[in-house]
Formats: C-alpha cells, sequence, structure tokens
C-alpha cells in the first residue's frame, strides 16, 4: 500500500488530496459539502478522485462537525454529574465579567439545563486525598435519575478530580456497567488542568458532540471500508496532530479546530521551502477566515481556548490543547447586508453550499462576496472549479442591484466593489488581532495565503498592513488544508496540574512527573499500534512567579532533569515572561503550575518538488485580457494560466493568475515571481 488520502470538510465544499508515495503523483478534487450529512460529500470526494483504496495506507480527515454542532446546538441531551456542592459550577462560572464595562456582554448560557445536573456525595482535596468516599448510593440515585430523564450523554467532573480520579474512575465503571450504551465523558481523561468550571465546561462541550461524533465517523468509517479501504483511519487534532477515529471518536473535542489547523501545519511547509521562519497563515475560506501567527516555523499552541467568544460573550472555555487561531465569518460566501442605521456589513452569515451564492443559480438570492468578485470581473464565471460549477453573473448583478446597489443608488459595480473592499478589511482585521493586538508588528512576518478566497484578499490585506511578501502555495490554494494534513505527525498532549516550586528541593517530584506523563502518553500510542521508539517526546511547563495568577509556556530538557539545569529553566521562563509581559522578576520564586508533555510518531511528509519548464512558457500562459472594475474604474488585465507558467516569470501587476480552486489578484504596485516550486511570490516593486 502506498497511497495517502487527505479530506477536509468546509463550509461549501470538501477537498481531497491523494499522494501516490511509488510514482510521486499528486491527486486532488473538489466536491460540494452536503451540511445534512457530511459523510456523504467526503465519500463522494473519494469516489470522484478514483483512487484505488485497497492501495490506500492512511486516510486523514479535517472536518467542522465538533465545532458547528456546538455553534448550531444539535448536540446530545447532556446529564451531568458532579460532587456535591458544585451543582451550579456551570451557572456561577468564574463570578466575573471579562469586560466589566461593556454593557452588551452576555454570560454563556449553560448546555446543561439544571435538573439534569446531578450531585454526588463524595469529595477530593486540591493535593489528592480523600475527604469523603465515593457513596455509591448516592451514584446509582444520581445516574437513574438522569436515564429517567432520557440523557443522550453522561459527563462526569468531580471536584479536584484532575489531582486524584479514583471517583471518576468508578463512577464511569458503574455508568458503562449499567447502561453501556450511554455514552460517558469523565473530566480526567480528557484535561488534568485546574480550574473547575473550565474542566466542567469541557467534558460537557464534549459530552455534547460525541454521540454525534461516534456515528459520524462510525458511518464514514464503514464507507470507506465498504470501498475497500484496509488502512488506518486518522482525523486531525486541533493541536496541530492526528489520531486515529477511535480516539477522537472517544474525545471529539480535542479535534474542536481540526480544519483550520492543518492549513497551518501546511503553511508551516512553505514557510520553510521559502526560507521565512516567521510567517502569517491566512486561510481565505468559503464561509470564515482564518488566520495564525507562527514564529521560527513553531505554532503557538494553548489550552485556553474559547467557543463563541467574540466582543459581547466570554464564550465557552475549552481545556485541550489547540494550535492558536482566530476567525471570523468571512468568506467566498458570506452575505452582504444592510444593517439597521444604513451601514454596509459582510458577514459572518453565509449562504455556504445550500443556497450558495446567487451566481451558483441553486436557489440562493442574497448578495455574496463571490457575487461580487464575478460582477468586478476579479473572477471568471467560465473557470471557477475549472469550469466544472457553473456561474451565471446576471443573478450576481441581480442580486447585487436589488439588495446594495439600489439602497445607495450606486452603480452595480459600485456596489460589488464596496463588498470587496468589506470582506477584505474584515481579514486584515483577523491579522491584526494576531499580531499588532498582541504586540506583533505583521510586517516582519510573511503571508502564507491559501483557500479560495486567501490569495484575492491577501494582496489588498499585503497593501493595508504593508506586508512585504506573500506566499500563494504551489498546492492549489483551493485544497491546500486538505494538503496539509498529509503533512501532518500523529501527536498527543497531556497537560496536569500539579504546583511545584522550582527548587532542588522538589528535584525528584518534577522528574517523577514527567516519567508519569510518558508512560501514560506511551500507553495512547500503543492503542494506536505505534511503538515507543517511534515516538518523540517534548515537554514544556507552564510557569509563573510565585504568587502570581497568569502562566507563560516554556520548554524543558528532555532525560533526567538535574540540579545544574534548574538555573537554565528559570532564564527561560524570565526571558519568555519579559517578552510576553515586559517584565521580569530576577530574584523571585519560580513554580511549576502545569507539566506538559507533547508526544509525536513522525510521518512521512508530502514533499513539494522542483517543477520544470518543459511545456510551460509566459506566451502560452496568458489566456486573454478582461475588463475588471478595481479603484473605482474599469480597466484592462492580463490573465494567465497559473499552471502555464515557467520558473522564475516576472508577472507586473496588475494580473491575474487563474487555477482550478482560486484567483491569484496581483496589485498594480506588486509583482509575482514564480520560485522552482511553483509557489507565487509576491513583493512590492
Amino acid at each position: 500500500m502506498s497511497i495517502r488520502i487527505g479530506v477536509d470538510i468546509g463550509g461549501a465544499f470538501t477537498d481531497l488530496v491523494g499522494f501516490d508515495e511509488e510514482t510521486g503523483d499528486l491527486f486532488w478534487v473538489k466536491v460540494e459539502t452536503t451540511p445534512k450529512d457530511p459523510s456523504k460529500g467526503v465519500l463522494e470526494s473519494v469516489k470522484k478522485s478514483r483512487l484505488p483504496l485497497p492501495k490506500t495506507y492512511a486516510f486523514i480527515h479535517g472536518q467542522t462537525l465538533v465545532i458547528n454542532t456546538i455553534l448550531t446546538r444539535t448536540g446530545a441531551k447532556v446529564g451531568l454529574l458532579t460532587t456535591k456542592g458544585y451543582r451550579d459550577v456551570l451557572e456561577i462560572q468564574r463570578s466575573n465579567r471579562r469586560d466589566m464595562y461593556n454593557f452588551k456582554y452576555k454570560k454563556p448560557e449553560p448546555l446543561v439545563p439544571r435538573y439534569l445536573r446531578r450531585e454526588v456525595n463524595e469529595r477530593i482535596m486540591a493535593d489528592g486525598t480523600v475527604l469523603k468516599p465515593l457513596d455509591e448510593n448516592s451514584l446509582k440515585e444520581a445516574v437513574e435519575r438522569l436515564v429517567r430523564e432520557k440523557v443522550e450523554s453522561i459527563a462526569v467532573t468531580f471536584i479536584n478530580s484532575y489531582a486524584n480520579e479514583i471517583h471518576e474512575k468508578k463512577a464511569k465503571e458503574f455508568i458503562k456497567e449499567k447502561y453501556p450504551n450511554i455514552p460517558v465523558s469523565v473530566s480526567h481523561e480528557i484535561t488534568r488542568e485546574w480550574r473547575e468550571y473550565e474542566r466542567t465546561s469541557t467534558t460537557v462541550l464534549n459530552a455534547y458532540v460525541k454521540p454525534r461524533m461516534e456515528s459520524y465517523l462510525g458511518i464514514l468509517e464503514k464507507g470507506l471500508r465498504d470501498m475497500g479501504f484496509k488502512g488506518t483511519a486518522y482525523a486531525m487534532l486541533s493541536n496541530g496532530g492526528m489520531a486515529s477515529f477511535s480516539f477522537v471518536a472517544e474525545y471529539p473535542i480535542t479535534s474542536i479546530e481540526s480544519g483550520p489547523v492543518a492549513g497551518v501545519i501546511g503553511a508551516l511547509q512553505i514557510g520553510n521551502i521559502i526560507g521565512e521562519k516567521n510567517i502569517i497563515a491566512l486561510d481565505g475560506g468559503s464561509t470564515t477566515t482564518k488566520a495564525s501567527l507562527v514564529e521560527n516555523l513553531t505554532p503557538k499552541v494553548t489550552t485556553e481556548y474559547h467557543v463563541e467568544r467574540d466582543r459581547w460573550r466570554a464564550g465557552y472555555p475549552v481545556r485541550v490543547p489547540v494550535v492558536e487561531t482566530v476567525e471570523v465569518g468571512n468568506g467566498g460566501t458570506s452575505i452582504a447586508w444592510i444593517d439597521e442605521v444604513g451601514n454596509l456589513r459582510v458577514g459572518p452569515k453565509a449562504a455556504g453550499a445550500e443556497p450558495g451564492p446567487a451566481c451558483y443559480a441553486k436557489g440562493g438570492t442574497e448578495p455574496t462576496v463571490t457575487d461580487a468578485y464575478v460582477v468586478t470581473g476579479l473572477l471568471n464565471p467560465e473557470y471557477l472549479l475549472g469550469g466544472e460549477l457553473k456561474i451565471k453573473k446576471e443573478l450576481a448583478e441581480k442580486a447585487i442591484k436589488e439588495k446594495i446597489a439600489d439602497y445607495y443608488n450606486v452603480s452595480v459595480e459600485e456596489a460589488a466593489e464596496g463588498i470587496v473592499k468589506i470582506a477584505n478589511e474584515n481579514a486584515a482585521n483577523v491579522i491584526r488581532i494576531i499580531s499588532v493586538q498582541r504586540g506583533y508588528d505583521p510586517r516582519d512576518f510573511a503571508l502564507v495565503a491559501y483557500g479560495g478566497s486567501g490569495p484575492i484578499f491577501a494582496p489588498f490585506i499585503a497593501q493595508e498592513l504593508e506586508i512585504s511578501k506573500i506566499a500563494i502555495p504551489a498546492i492549489h490554494p483551493g485544497v491546500f488544508s486538505a494538503w496539509g494534513l498529509l503533512a501532518t505527525d500523529i501527536r498527543h498532549d497531556l497537560v496536569h496540574t500539579d504546583i511545584t516550586l522550582l527548587s532542588k528541593e522538589n528535584l525528584e517530584k518534577i522528574n517523577a512527573s514527567y516519567e508519569k506523563l510518558e508512560k501514560e502518553i506511551t500507553e495512547i500510542f500503543k492503542q494506536e499500534g505505534i511503538t515507543p521508539e517511534k515516538i518523540v517526546y517534548h515537554r514544556f511547563a507552564d510557569m509563573r512567579y510565585f504568587g502570581q495568577e497568569h502562566t507563560v509556556k516554556v520548554p524543558i530538557m528532555g532525560n533526567t532533569i538535574k540540579e545544574e539545569d534548574l538555573p537554565t529553566i528559570a532564564e527561560r521562563f524570565h526571558q519568555i515572561h519579559k517578552r510576553e509581559y515586559e517584565f521580569r522578576l530576577d530574584g523571585n520564586p519560580v513554580e511549576i503550575v502545569n507539566y506538559h508533555l507533547t508526544a509525536y510518531a513522525i510521518v512521512k511528509k508530502v514533499e513539494l518538488k522542483p517543477i520544470t519548464n518543459e511545456g510551460r512558457s509566459l506566451e502560452k500562459a496568458l489566456l486573454t485580457e478582461r475588463e475588471v472594475y478595481l479603484n473605482g474604474r474599469f480597466q484592462t488585465m492580463p490573465i494567465y494560466n497559473r499552471d502555464m507558467l515557467p520558473i522564475d516569470s516576472k508577472i507586473e501587476g496588475p494580473a491575474i493568475l487563474e487555477d482550478p480552486t482560486s484567483t491569484v489578484i496581483i496589485l498594480p504596485n506588486q509583482r509575482g515571481v514564480v520560485d522552482k516550486y511553483g509557489n507565487i511570490i509576491v513583493t512590492w516593486r
């Protein structure tokens, strides 16, 4: 078996990239996403690819089912078991407001109503000692009450179980023995970090999506097996790695940002190829725009992630490792609309795959960003998906005229350009959030742009933020995240709270803590058929000054930590703290809050190969010229077939480069150069 397949689900399209290691051939297809049953779109993409599944040894999947289930409130009816006296943790939360003076603040509504939150008589102390043994009669009564209420999933979060999981283990064993068909999520298996509200929220969210994810992955894997697949099915995790379907079915919350992270991993490969260690990955999709800032080709991983967090909402905390990304509702199918005071807005509502933009002629009547691209001439209506998807320009013009242009009494082209400009500004704001608002200068980073709309957004963003270099990947940008799946290692993270002063007296405890995590994580890999010699371990610690609230993540050396290593660890902490908070307190005691272990099983990467100039030339690449409405007027732009551009060819802006999955815009003051791999490098002239 020599083939690997990566499939990524987007809001409008499902993308597949396949790689044959024997021949070095790369295959790709795009099909429309099937929102009611995403597995149908995935299986359809596999059929359309015509790749021989019996020769496929790995199927890697990036999906949005977990996050969409939460956002659309279509998850399971969940019952919560918790320690007596802690029934209202989901309601009380952190007893504060994130923004004290935000009058539009909205407190998150618990996903488990109070009548489905049952108390169990037990109590474990913060140091792990048992204060009250688990009362089995209390447990039995609470579970039976939830069963009578016909819950579809049960979450178990006992106080301080991160320090001692014995009572949660007994509760899970009891439920699985008595009610084996009810999925159970226990907090210590998902997160071993402290803070009761955050742990409870994470466990509840896992329970909320678990039945649907188990069903989805089961249907998908059966479909693949029926088609002859005999290899291993993996799902992308939010930490930048992948794990088996069985692991993700048990802990689906670990894949909450599965899709966007795959693109970031792919962008790392591009950054390495073009010699840029500091990059901003920009994924312009059909319904959202995502961005992630990467320093030294190392993505930032956090366990402080929130679902639905925005200006007015604190969101639901999720304590699992997630590659830091920022996402806004701004993509190709985002709807343009006029608000109550007459301002033109774009997104977050989107037409998606059904009914899609007006120009798709599938029943959509709302004007979208894609419609605006068609009307301005930025997008070729004859070449979307290489001509497979037929576009009706007149329907785009009609939607924009009736909903936008007539309101402002302007031409259809002016209204369309207004939509494009606002979409560009929304995308630029995502970059500001991950860079300027966090103390980084975007001018110090290269922009790697992909997705169907990313290469269109990118030149305008670079102009706005003075970013000097844009890289458009050689892999078709519209299927780039699926390609990123093929560049992903098998990875697991374990994080355990155990507050420890960094001192020689605690050396034995520190070493024992990491050794325990290594044994636990090795066992997880063993269940996936991976032997210890194939695993690479990386240690981190969330550290702080004694008496401080916040922490920073610090890399820790491997093997046994010696007394002479302690000053090195402390100095690393001081430096990272200084960079994050602009001060250091030399001489102050330093303590570890969380022990964090990351482990990889390295897989063979799909490497970009240099292209040849055989059959390529600028003359062959030049397709035609087209009138494009830009900067308030029509101007003639040359249109190139990107796949026919030779190495080192220079394209002076303004110009448009087309491929079947996306369109690359080069503005009048920019220049595009094709490197030896086929990447388009756009710089200022």
